[in-house]
């Protein structure tokens, strides 16, 4: 899978969402009619998503209010009568990765592994629900960056899916199409049970259901969605993206270990989830668990006040007032999560100390990417910080862009 980015800074890069030789959708037809030597039935993208707030509470119910990223994985599709699933990958070299071809009846999950079990999962998900999937030739393509923690499986997965949804003559939004929510759900089933990542379910949403210019205010547990206007340029604010290049592997790290400690706090106290504990009663259900799990009930619960109080100060459009709310969740997601490390705390620090109204880790943690809420004016000098601050603990440099929310998921 590519790994290519669309740095939006002052180093003279591609534009938003492009690689080095134009759009995803543009490269992976272009790569298709190469390799199989006729043009695609059709191409589908996803974007990669940035949390701006409720981080490790989707999978307890909560939460969560992403926006998706103009950075986009490509499939370009063919259908086959076969069984045959074929899958290859153009890198930003312009060479091909391409997996063993595999039959649809044969995929287990574990097998394959690697990049590509994210579509082949997706097949099996796709064939378990009974859609019918005779095959297929994938070519990929993106831009969104891998081991950012900006969800570049997810990006995948969904554009996979719309795809084999697509050549099964599925549309998801007609009368009678399983409806993107659902398709949600399936791409988290291929994350959890065929991939064997923990996930849950902000990614595959973000990146399915967002709308350009808003943020998705998602109640996990009812499934009901809200679209919250998101103009930070109107406000004079940019969203910058830190992608400290330390990679994470959701799959290998200790995300895991902290799904199943809220899960075992939640039956402790007698609740479905950790979204049942009201604020109020916080204390008092601290008191009765073990020492180790009482920071990951803390995290969750306050991080669920902290989405609410963001949503509420967006719909007023009091957008420069939400920066105290994302440096609060790193400083939980650092001390009582401890999900954070030297490359995220580095670039939240520098960030504040040079002027943004508030920074924060996003993702699963242990690498990936930060964000810092910044006056447009001050946009490049909060880069410098950032990169000098990186340079004095002898740090890979950080990649940085400015975010805007984009379009979810769809055909192009």
């Amino acid at each position: 899978m590519s790994t290519e980015s669309a740095d939006h800074n002052a180093r003279g890069s591609a534009p938003w969402g492009q690689g080095p030789q134009g759009p995803p959708a543009e490269r992976a037809e272009k790569a298709f009619t190469e390799l199989h030597g006729h043009a695609p039935e059709g191409v589908w993208s996803a974007p990669g998503r940035v949390n701006l707030i409720g981080e490790h509470t989707d999978y307890n119910n909560g939460y969560v209010l992403p926006f998706a990223l103009p950075h986009r994985t490509a499939v370009a599709a063919q259908r086959r009568e076969d069984g045959l699933l074929t899958v290859a990958s153009l890198g930003d070299d312009g060479q091909f990765q391409q997996a063993e071809p595999v039959r649809v009846a044969d995929l287990r999950p574990g097998s394959p592994r690697g990049w590509a079990a994210y579509p082949a999962g997706v097949a099996w998900v796709l064939a378990a629900e009974g859609v019918p999937v005779t095959g297929a030739d994938l070519v990929i393509s993106g831009t969104v960056p891998t081991g950012a923690g900006l969800s570049s499986s997810h990006a995948l997965e969904c554009a996979t899916a719309l795809a084999l949804l697509g050549l099964a003559g599925i549309d998801p939004d007609q009368p009678g199409g399983p409806g993107r929510p659902r398709i949600a759900r399936w791409v988290q089933r291929c994350e959890n049970e065929f991939v064997g990542a923990p996930t849950g379910l902000l990614d595959q949403t973000a990146s399915l259901c967002c709308v350009r210019g808003h943020v998705l205010f998602l109640d996990v547990r009812s499934g009901e969605s809200e679209q919250v206007p998101f103009d930070a340029e109107a406000a004079g604010l940019e969203v910058l993206v830190i992608d400290t290049r330390a990679k994470h592997a959701l799959v290998e790290s200790a995300y895991g270990d902290r799904r199943r400690g809220c899960e075992q706090a939640a039956r402790l106290l007698g609740l479905p989830s950790l979204r049942e504990l009201e604020p109020a009663g916080l204390a008092g259900a601290l008191d009765r668990l073990p020492e180790p799990l009482r920071p990951l009930v803390r995290h969750v619960v306050t991080e669920n006040q902290r989405v609410l109080s963001t949503v509420d100060k967006l719909r007023s459009g009091r957008l420069d007032e939400i920066g105290g709310e994302l440096t609060a969740s790193h400083a939980s997601l650092r001390d009582d999560y401890q999900v954070s490390c030297l490359e995220l705390d580095v670039a939240v620090e520098a960030a504040l100390a040079a002027g943004a109204l508030g920074a924060r880790m996003v993702g699963g943690g242990f690498g990936g990417s930060a964000i810092a809420l910044v006056r447009a004016g001050q946009r490049a000098e909060v880069e410098r910080a950032v990169t000098a601050a990186y340079a004095r603990h002898e740090l890979t440099a950080p990649r940085l862009f400015v975010a805007v929310p984009s379009p979810g998921a769809g055909r192009d």
